[in-house]
């Protein structure tokens, strides 16, 4: 018999569902006891023996929405992602998912408590972008109990939910006369050789300040960028950069050479006066004892006094440089695909994208070129 109802008390039915055999051979059921009529055991019943025809039946499972995201990390994620992408899904859930729905079942979940959970989100002031990000990790976890058979369906599942529509960052760069004042700005500096080489490189934050001396090759002008440096916290670490395509050769002008080799006799001197305090890391911008720089003290200290000495938006962020170095290179007709290598992007496509304002003049650049080859 695929199904039964069997009476255990008033008003009380233990359902049983036959669910087919395990690889041992031993038969497997499905029980649960209805406090309700005979009506509503018959109905659960009958619910139970379609899901079960249809491939969609799942067992409840005792695990608690918290015990399972455990799980799901360490068996799911932390042997397929780097240990900052980890940490970034374990913080974001931690933070946002756990308080409200960590300690109910997992199989209890529901779609309408996940679209008021992103609704909290956004009440609270939070950003589009931070809610897309937890959905993609929440629709991921629970993708994953839907494939080991713990759930049914997937209660995050795009169709199931809505989310706040993305916004477009406004992206800063310099203009030509504002980044030669910048620098100019920024000649007395201690961290000048930093700005010039963020400027004129595209290097990200944490590249830069990952950088050590054997990775700069001054007789072919190059620096190799071959890692970054991660912040948790006030630990610090260095791992693998953003993506394969982020390891790259960079090309440094004879300015940014000049300005290194003097930084480079500058730091020696200092490392000299410091003597065995100093912890020798061979980092290229190295803080006081050899440690790496944090970036919000060289934002605090440095960037942010350079943009108000030469006049410029306090809104430009430490990251802008990169965005100037590519938007100048674009404006000045250079391929994008070149631009793209020397950013260490992961395609020519994410480089276009994200710099889209720059093609208009890029285009009309290329259609009066045209009308000079085939018609001056």
């Amino acid at each position: 018999m695929a199904g039964q109802i069997i009476q255990r008390g008033e008003n009380v039915f233990l359902v049983r569902v036959f669910l087919g055999r395990d690889k041992d051979g031993k038969r497997r059921y499905h029980n649960k006891t209805i406090h309700g009529t005979k009506k509503d055991a018959q109905r659960y019943l009958t619910a139970v023996l379609r899901e079960r025809d249809l491939g969609t039946f799942a067992e409840p499972t005792r695990m608690t929405l918290d015990e399972y995201l455990d799980k799901w990390l360490e068996a799911a994620v932390k042997p397929r992602v780097q240990t900052r992408t980890y940490d970034d899904h374990e913080a974001i859930l931690k933070r946002y998912v756990r308080e409200p729905l960590g300690l109910k079942k997992l199989h209890q979940i529901t779609s309408i408590e996940i679209q008021n959970l992103y609704s909290s989100m956004m009440q609270k002031g939070l950003s589009p972008r931070t809610v897309r990000y937890l959905h993609a990790v929440l629709h991921d976890a629970l993708d994953q109990a839907v494939t080991w058979g713990l759930i049914p369906k997937n209660p995050a599942a795009r169709k199931l939910v809505d989310l706040p529509r993305q916004e477009r960052r406004e992206m800063q760069a310099m203009s030509p006369e504002q980044a030669k004042r910048f620098l100019q700005a920024a000649k007395k500096d201690p961290w000048y050789p930093l700005f010039l080489l963020a400027l004129t490189t595209g290097m990200r934050p944490e590249e830069y300040l990952a950088l050590q001396w054997k990775d700069i090759n001054f007789e072919t002008a190059t620096a190799s960028v071959c890692r970054a440096l991660i912040r948790r916290g006030k630990g610090w670490r260095f791992e693998e950069p953003k993506t394969a395509r982020s390891r790259r050769s960079v090309k440094l002008s004879p300015t940014l050479v000049q300005a290194l080799q003097a930084h480079k006799k500058r730091q020696a001197a200092q490392r000299l006066k410091a003597g065995a305090t100093y912890q020798n890391l061979d980092l290229v911008f190295a803080g006081e004892g050899g440690l790496p720089l944090h970036a919000s003290n060289l934002t605090r200290r440095h960037f942010k006094p350079i943009l108000e000495k030469a006049g410029l938006p306090s809104t430009f962020r430490l990251y802008d440089p990169r965005h100037t170095c590519a938007t100048l290179l674009l404006a000045a007709g250079e391929n994008p695909k070149v631009v793209s290598e020397l950013l260490g992007h992961s395609t020519v496509r994410l480089t276009l994208d994200t710099y889209s304002h720059v093609l208009p003049d890029m285009q009309k650049g290329a259609v009066e070129k045209m009308e000079a080859m085939l018609f001056s």
